[in-house]
């Protein structure tokens, strides 16, 4: 084995590995969401998971539920070890058809430390990063598709790239980097004349029809659970703008805090550094390799636009630049000049970086420093509750949800999607009014946060039918409905 092989061979190990540490932390938010989806899953027509909305598409909460059917909520972090591990073998394949041997040495590390640097997240598995391996595959059957193989074989792989590809949306809506890179190389190939137009379009042909492999599958899927298309559409798509548009109208101050902290991490993973060093030598990499350097440009742009989009600007979001970020150092670091050396010298601080800061959060870790506070309180209540006690926590907690063991009889486990379909309240309030109302009611986050005129009107509901008991960990309220009995919590907060 050389020595190329063995060194892509320990970084995917490494790794590996390093997010196996997620196993020997509590469940997170979104993870314990999308778990909670995955078990309650009833499809009908006008509702794609049942009794809780989520706006993800049905194979990721697919994954959870198979995961956490085997072993547990935890169980989608085992998966998330083997994503990154395959993502880095995979970053280093496609790299060492693009730049050489060389190339895909440095690709690895560079992967593997931005894989597991708690910079970003070394701890949740979630669509990002689950996903990912998808995307820098797609990259590479598209490359063996245009420059490894000829005729049928050839169209083979760039229908598999489609597919590939556009399975990666099944994670993630926004991870198209698979399907945007493929497109630009192929349209750059044609025309800069590596190409042929018509062995183009037959290539082009081939990647659209698997691109439709997965779409059309997941439409299948629905349409055979009697789920109406408008109703999925809407769930994978439509709720975004309508979500963006409730973020634009909100006060931005949280997530203006995140964009900085997000460019900060960025800075200090060895992102901003690498990027910045393709865009700088952008005009001799198009010279020497003009379709994957617009290919990598393109992706990286279209994940940029897809992040900035979002609105929220939440750390794991870098995931999705890992791809390009990693092939924008390929081009790079294949070069003997100061030019290659510079970005090497990257790559190294990228690993020293992940390597301090894994340091740092395990002391964290160690010293039992860091707040629980959710789960902490989940496992208070848990302790409290009785058999068919219903929970529901204003403020979209699911981690603290999962962890009590009760069900919610709100539809909205995260706070956008309350936000987003139930602005003004009313559902809550028509709920918390009814017989059906839950039996704790938990305020994680101050009822008027959002809205302040109808949080108002739901206090005045909670102060009728409820009771506040305390046993929350931070500053937080847990009320009880009136009439029941139950101990008063007594949480054992971390931090």
């Amino acid at each position: 084995m050389g020595q190329e092989r063995r060194t892509v061979l320990l970084a995917a190990l490494v790794a590996g590995s390093l997010r196996l540490v997620g196993l020997l932390r509590p469940v997170r938010g979104d993870e314990a969401g999308f778990t909670l989806v995955a078990r309650a899953w009833a499809p009908s027509a006008d509702s794609l998971y049942g009794p809780y909305f989520v706006d993800r598409p049905p194979m990721l909460v697919a994954t959870y539920g198979l995961t956490d059917w085997l072993a547990g909520p935890l169980a989608v972090r085992v998966l998330g070890a083997l994503a990154a591990a395959a993502l880095v073998v995979l970053a280093a394949a496609t790299a060492r058809l693009v730049a050489g041997d060389v190339a895909a040495r440095w690709t690895a590390v560079l992967v593997a430390a931005l894989c597991v640097t708690p910079l970003i997240d070394v701890v949740a598995a979630k669509g990002e990063l689950l996903g990912l391996p998808l995307v820098v595959g797609g990259c590479l059957l598209a490359l063996l598709a245009l420059r490894r193989a000829t005729g049928a074989r050839s169209l083979l792989l760039a229908g598999a790239a489609g597919a590939v590809s556009a399975t990666a949306l099944g994670y993630k809506q926004s991870l198209v980097g698979g399907l945007v890179f493929g497109a630009v190389l192929l349209l750059v190939a044609v025309l800069t004349r590596e190409l042929t137009w018509r062995r183009g379009a037959a290539l082009a042909a081939a990647a659209l029809a698997g691109a439709a492999v997965p779409v059309l599958a997941t439409i299948g899927w629905a349409w055979g659970a009697g789920v109406r298309l408008e109703v999925l559409s809407y769930a994978v798509w439509g709720f975004r703008a309508d979500a963006s548009a409730v973020l634009a109208e909100q006060p931005a101050s949280a997530p203006s805090e995140r964009a900085v902290l997000l460019v900060v991490v960025a800075a200090g993973a060895g992102m901003v550094a690498v990027i910045g060093g393709l865009l700088v030598h952008v005009r001799d990499e198009v010279g020497r390799d003009a379709a994957v350097t617009w290919a990598v440009l393109a992706m990286l742009g279209a994940d940029s636009l897809a992040l900035a989009a979002s609105g929220s600007y939440w750390r794991d979001y870098l995931f999705a630049l890992v791809p390009s970020t990693a092939l924008a150092a390929a081009l790079l670091v294949r070069r003997r000049s100061k030019r290659g050396l510079a970005m090497r010298a990257v790559v190294a601080a990228t690993a020293v970086s992940s390597a301090v800061s894994l340091v740092v959060w395990g002391g964290v870790q160690v010293l039992d420093r860091q707040e629980l506070d959710e789960t902490d309180t989940g496992a208070a209540l848990a302790a409290a509750a009785e058999p068919g006690d219903t929970l529901t926590v204003f403020g979209g907690r699911a981690d603290l949800q999962l962890t009590s063991g009760m069900a919610s009889p709100y539809p909205y486990l995260w706070s956008l999607p309350m936000r987003t379909l139930d602005p003004g309240l009313e559902r809550l309030r028509g709920l918390l009014a009814s017989p059906q109302r839950p039996t704790w009611f938990v305020e994680w986050v101050h009822l008027g946060a959002w809205t302040p005129e109808a949080g108002a009107s739901l206090r005045k509901v909670l102060d009728e039918h409820y009771v506040e008991v305390g046993g929350a960990c931070g500053d937080h309220r847990v009320y009880l409905r009136r009439g029941a009995e139950r101990a008063t919590p007594q949480p054992r907060c971390h931090g």
